[in-house]
């Protein structure tokens, strides 16, 4: 599987070094990636702040509001309630 960024290149001398993989490992990855111009890295961070800003205008309601919409009801349902054993 050839390397996709330059950082992950790196990342795997590191481990080369560190001996957690071995030197078959990482020739047979950079045999794989050729002479390619890779970028320093594959996600960048306009990417991550533009999908920042898409869930900060999609967001859901929040669990408070839910609450207060249930408190209404459940005041609604006691005063029926009350109402109810006022009859009786």
């Amino acid at each position: 599987m050839p390397f996709k960024s330059k950082a992950q290149r790196r990342k795997f001398a590191q481990l080369l070094v560190e001996g957690e993989i071995s030197p078959e490992t990482f020739e047979e990855w950079n045999r794989e990636t050729g002479g390619r111009e890779l970028p320093e890295r594959v996600n960048g961070k306009a990417k991550k702040r533009a999908a920042a800003k898409v869930a900060k205008t999609t967001k859901k309601p929040t669990k408070a509001k839910k609450t207060i919409k249930a408190k209404k009801t459940n005041k609604a349902k006691k005063a029926a309630k009350a109402k109810k054993a006022r009859r009786r």
